[in-house]
């Protein structure tokens, strides 16, 4: 071992350049207090490649040992050979530069249990690990057995606040990072690629967030929590290369209670077994035992097919909130409860409730039917299911499981499937990763959500229900509506009634608005907008109605017409006062509407006009100045819905306009455009 240049000299160095020049070193101000490694002689630590943790570990001695320093900085490109572990202390980062290598010897014939990296004592914190490669050279220590606990990477206990990031951890026999009673964990921005076991394996920890990593497992599984609690598992892509486990797994054991992880955003697919597995052992409370999982998605998992621990979901002795996700195309069942490891939890009453959920495509294997959904443990567990979509489950939708009548069994029109694309077909708009595209179809999944289920992330014109699906309440949410219907050169109008809430009134030949003694009254209007789409800004846009009723009388109140936007896309052939489309109700009965202020439901119309309650009808137009209104939809700020037209008040004001329906063609209702 060659060391060029040590700490001692470097600081004798750096007190004559001080005297003699003014130079003040590492500490000076503006300068961050690093101890440097290399391996090309520049560092304060210098190596050759043997014996390398000599050095790292006397300059991680040496900011442990002085306050004025943070960091321990491995200079790259060059491999860190190592035959001893590293000791990282409190408020200490290890970082490197990208090609900058700490690898273990070969035939390095340690203890098990013992890692490459580890605290240098027990109760360390601040302790930051990033951007450089550990390599357990599995390789070159060919006479151990991977998951027993050789050669982890990093291995923490009892410590608080780690935060691992920008790493490539690969090919060892244990784990990337495992962490034991600790506190406060971050891995993250990551790629964990073959390793001998898991990726994170946190044992009796608290607040845990994983996320962004690419984790490729051999061995185990991708992501791993035993006993802990307070996780936040995200934003990951998790496969295998034909072998391992589960990608996230979720072990639970007598009395810890875990009763809050959220497991979302991840993306999982052909792992060797199951994409979550989830399950506990032991005795406690059903309560202690509980998990939020959406808005993953996951496919072609457990292609080790002969293998009983394969699906999408496998869980035991849990309750699970279970939505907006979708399984596609796996081996064995959807989503399954059933026992395959450790004896079953002696409690019972484990409820998982699957909602808004896209399951289609399992397959059938010697490991597992191809159900959407199954339950192997009826006398103590249970599925509530809500508002799910299933198609093309090889083995049928539900096994010893309740359909709900709130499920869809239909193709959900996925926008490429051969490409894993799970957005939903739409002809109002589609993200297609870029921009929004039109493909003149609609999936059955758009606004068909459970109805009381949050859809405020998604893009306008979202028609106030949640989508079906991984994209569900968010704002790359496939747009609603059955605007393909609406043929170009077309004008919809169709009355809305209160007193017949659920009759479509579309070819009456007038419309009416306000309100008397059996009811309310409202309009729904749509002019194809098409031709203008690429056209300069409208300078006057001008919407006539033909007043033509009640003849002769007076009304007992003013009735003053407002025009709203609707909140999203309506069928003509269906809507009505409680439905905007065929199976889909309005949230609000009587229509969906955003004011001028973007505001749903709100009081700022785009346009109005007051009729006197004295004014007799006098069988002539008037105009409505929705300039603005149209500007939106030409501009592409809001996809065209059309009018929602009504009176500010609804009571003792009832009037009746001419519709398209109307006999002469000069009372029909008219939208004239000046560009």
């Amino acid at each position: 071992m060659i060391i060029l240049l040590n700490r001692k000299s470097v600081i004798i160095f750096l007190v004559i350049c001080f005297v003699l020049s003014g130079f003040s070193g590492a500490s000076s101000a503006g300068s961050a207090p690093v101890v440097y490694v290399a391996g090309d002689g520049s560092g304060d630590y210098n190596c050759d490649g043997k014996d390398d943790h000599i050095q790292i570990n006397q300059a991680l001695k040496y900011v442990s040992e002085n306050s004025a320093y943070t960091t321990v900085h491995l200079k790259g490109p060059f491999t860190y050979v190592i035959n001893e572990t590293l000791l990282i202390g409190n408020n200490t980062i290890l970082e490197g530069d990208s090609g900058a290598k700490i690898k273990l010897v070969s035939n390095a014939n340690w203890d098990v249990k013992k890692p490459i990296i580890k605290e240098r004592s027990s109760g360390s914190h601040d302790i930051t690990i990033r951007g450089f490669t550990i390599d357990g050279n599995r390789e070159g220590n060919t006479n151990v057995e991977s998951g027993k606990g050789y050669y982890n990477l990093i291995h923490l206990k009892n410590c608080q606040n780690i935060n691992v990031y920008n790493m490539n951890l690969t090919s060892n026999h244990g784990d990337g990072l495992k962490t034991d009673s600790c506190s406060g964990i971050k891995l993250h921005d990551s790629t964990i690629y073959r390793l001998g076991h898991d990726g994170l394996y946190a044992s009796s920890c608290s607040d845990i967030e994983a996320y962004n990593n690419t984790i490729t497992c051999r061995t185990n599984s991708g992501l791993r929590l035993y006993n802990s609690n307070r996780a936040r598992l995200h934003d990951n892509i998790i496969t295998s290369d034909g072998s391992g486990g589960a990608g996230i797994e979720i072990q639970k054991y007598n009395s810890p209670v875990m009763d809050d992880i959220e497991i979302y955003n991840n993306v999982i697919y052909k792992t060797a077994r199951v994409g979550m597995w989830i399950f506990g052992a032991g005795s406690y409370p059903d309560s202690s035992a509980d998990l939020h999982i959406h808005h993953n998605q996951i496919y072609d998992t457990g292609t080790k097919s002969s293998s009983i621990i394969i699906g999408g979901i496998i869980s035991d002795g849990f309750n699970a909130l279970i939505e907006n996700n979708v399984i596609d195309g796996v081996y064995g069942a959807g989503i399954v409860q059933k026992n395959v490891y450790s004896s079953a939890p002696s409690g019972s009453g484990y409820v998982l409730t699957l909602r808004n959920n896209i399951i289609t495509n399992s397959r059938s294997s010697s490991g597992g039917s191809g159900c959407g959904v199954s339950n192997e443990l009826t006398g103590t567990h249970s599925f509530v299911l809500q508002n799910n979509c299933f198609y093309g489950n090889e083995a049928g939708n539900c096994k010893n499981v309740q359909v709900s009548s709130s499920d869809i069994k239909a193709d959900p029109r996925y926008a490429d499937r051969n490409n894993h694309d799970y957005h939903l077909k739409s002809n109002t708009g589609r993200w297609n990763g870029k921009s929004w595209v039109n493909d003149g179809i609609n999936s059955p999944c758009i606004d068909a959500g459970y109805s009381l289920s949050d859809y405020s992330a998604e893009p306008q014109d979202n028609g106030g229900r949640i989508n079906i699906g991984a994209y569900g309440n968010t704002k790359y949410a496939s747009k609603s509506g059955s605007a393909g219907d609406q043929a170009a050169g077309k004008v919809y109008d169709n009355r809305l009634r209160e007193a017949s809430p659920e009759a479509v009134f579309q070819n009456t030949s007038f419309i009416d608005i306000g309100g008397m003694s059996t009811g309310r009254y409202r309009d729904a209007m749509w002019f194809d907008l098409s031709k203008y789409e690429t056209s300069a800004e409208i300078d006057n846009a001008t919407l006539s109605l033909y007043w033509y009723y009640p003849a002769g009388k007076t009304r007992p109140e003013d009735t003053v017409i407002e025009v709203y936007r609707p909140a999203s896309a309506w069928n003509p052939d269906y809507v009505s006062w409680n439905k905007r489309d065929r199976g889909i109700a309005w949230k609000n009965p009587g229509g969906d509407w955003y004011d001028k202020n973007g505001v749903l439901q709100g009081s700022t119309p785009y346009a109005t006009v007051t009729l006197k309650s004295s004014t007799l009808p006098d069988n002539k137009y008037y105009k409505l100045d929705v300039t603005d209104l149209i500007n939106e939809y030409i501009g592409g700020k809001y996809v065209n819905t059309g009018f929602l037209i009504k009176a500010r008040t609804e009571n003792n004001n009832y009037i009746a306009f001419y519709s398209m329906e109307a006999g002469s063609e000069n009372q029909r209702p008219k939208l004239d455009l000046k560009t």
